[in-house]
């Protein structure tokens, strides 16, 4: 089967969704692989590349369509390219199957196959074929490279003989894949970077990335994330005035917002109301991801840049991944690549629409002659919420010293136990044994016994400082050994040399990785 990707027809559009090394892999699983000419050059990637990974260049979308068995697409099609979809043919594309049903419809109508990118559910097995988060991570990073470009200071605080300059401070609105995309580029420039997000639970990827997070004093049970498809859910009318009361406390100290929180196919919230932005500085920056929904600012105005009476730069432009095609296109046509894979168990390049994949299944808006969307919810859901564990119960001052008491006293049982048991199986020795071993049998058991105790009580984090010292310190065992190494008996030599040797490690060893541990606490 032939796999073709004709060139984008979308005023703007930069992306394509095959390259040369995806088509390379797309061969080994043993298709034949085609592009309309000129398809990738805004992505930098030219007809001559694309010929020597072995691809047919095609002249005119016509002709590409009309000889594959397969499209890739980035963009939904048109409606003039949906009605070239033919009989058994197979669409990859982002399609947005919600807010387009008269398209689905008519690929429908056609009794071609169509997979939606934008549709792979949210599990561990499709993270490979997740388009959207690829996507969304070079928006949340094309984003704060924007609002550099706008903003007319730097990010990182500097001091120099002319003057000192405070870093920026950047607020992240959404801690999704473009937020936390959007965290690590602002964070690794310098600037001091807050983030909010309606999930408690991110908190702590935020604080890792080096952002502090935004908390929002107010008590609300979240939805399940694995119910929304591993978006944030609707929040409450309490809630969101409680967070737009949090906005607008942040907003006078605020150089730069990107605002993220977008679920698709549905109104993006408005989280940065008209006075907020009223409220900061001249020359603050405001990069809207969520514009092509209407925007999380007000002032938002989708595919512009505008400025607002008091100076501040609103950018809602809707084709971040495009403004960086080679790697959009790149990570896209990988996302293809994985599907495919998954489409071609065998390898033979022929597709296996298997309907009882969580995958596909997900993915497939229309096949056979039937439309398939909405999918079922997938049999495994990665991204469930984890149970909430009950808070132990504080104890008064009573029941802690009863457990207390109760706790020593079963110690203590089991320690007489245990010393009545060794007493016995000693005495039980000593009246087969003579005198002179006993003697050192005695004082054998009782170091093992006292050295138990002693490493027993030792908390696990101090364990291996602690066994380091011991073991450089406690090897006078050595001195026994080199005693008897001139030993008329060849057995209590050779037993003596492996004393040696062994005593020589822990020695050795021991000081060696005591040198190592307090080498971690000390600045040079």
């Amino acid at each position: 089967m032939k796999i073709g990707a004709p060139k984008e027809i979308f005023e703007g559009e930069a992306r394509v969704a095959m390259t040369p090394d995806s088509a390379k892999q797309l061969q080994k699983l043993g298709y034949a692989c085609a592009i309309e000419a000129g398809a990738g050059l805004q992505a930098g990637f030219t007809d001559d590349a694309y010929r020597a990974a072995e691809v047919e260049v095609i002249e005119g979308a016509d002709a590409l369509w009309a000889g594959s068995d397969i499209v890739a697409k980035v963009r939904p099609p048109s409606e003039a390219e949906a009605g070239k979809l033919r009989d058994g043919q197979l669409l990859i594309s982002f399609f947005y199957p919600a807010q387009n049903e008269a398209l689905m419809e008519l690929a429908n109508s056609n009794n071609a196959s169509v997979i939606a990118m934008d549709m792979v559910p949210r599990i561990s097995r499709a993270q490979k074929m997740d388009a959207l988060s690829s996507m969304a991570n070079i928006a949340g990073y094309r984003a704060v490279i924007e609002a550099g470009n706008n903003f007319g200071r730097f990010f990182t605080g500097q001091v120099t003989a002319a003057g000192k300059v405070p870093p920026a401070k950047v607020l992240v609105v959404g801690a999704g894949v473009a937020g936390l995309a959007a965290i690590g580029t602002a964070t690794s420039l310098g600037a001091i970077t807050y983030a909010f997000d309606v999930r408690p639970e991110v908190a702590e990827q935020i604080e890792s990335m080096g952002a502090e997070f935004v908390f929002l004093d107010f008590e609300e049970t979240a939805q399940d994330g694995a119910a929304t498809g591993g978006y944030a859910a609707p929040s409450s009318p309490e809630f969101q005035a409680k967070q737009l009361e949090k906005f607008r406390e942040l907003a006078p100290e605020i150089d730069i917002v990107i605002t993220t929180a977008l679920i698709p196919g549905r109104d993006a919230p408005v989280l940065w109301t008209k006075d907020m932005v009223e409220a900061m500085k001249p020359g603050s920056v405001i990069v809207d991801l969520a514009a092509e929904r209407g925007g999380n600012c007000e002032l938002t105005v989708a595919d512009q840049k505008v400025v607002s009476d008091n100076g501040v730069t609103i950018v809602g432009y809707t084709d971040f991944p495009s403004r960086m095609a080679t790697q959009s296109s790149t990570l896209y046509a990988t996302n293809i690549r994985h599907m495919m894979t998954d489409l071609t168990p065998e390898k033979d390049g022929a597709v296996v629409h298997d309907m009882e994949d969580d995958v596909i299944r997900g993915a497939t808006v229309t096949h056979q002659g039937e439309i398939t969307f909405p999918p079922p919810p997938p049999k495994v859901q990665a991204i469930a919420a984890q149970p909430k564990k009950e808070a132990p119960k504080e104890l008064t001052a009573e029941e802690k010293r009863a457990a207390e008491t109760a706790a020593f006293r079963k110690q203590t049982m089991t320690q007489v136990g245990l010393l009545g048991v060794g007493g016995a199986l000693i005495l039980a020795v000593g009246l087969v044994a003579p005198a002179s071993f006993m003697q050192h049998f005695i004082v054998f058991v009782l170091s093992v016994f006292v050295g138990f105790q002693v490493i027993w009580g030792v908390s696990h984090s101090l364990h291996t400082p602690l066994m380091a010292v011991t073991n450089a310190i406690s090897s006078i065992i050595i001195l026994g050994a080199l005693m008897q190494i001139g030993s008329n008996s060849i057995i209590i030599t050779i037993l003596a040399a492996a004393g040696i040797l062994m005593a020589a490690v822990n020695i050795f060893g021991g000081f060696l990785v005591t040198r190592r541990m307090l080498a971690m606490f000390q600045r040079s």
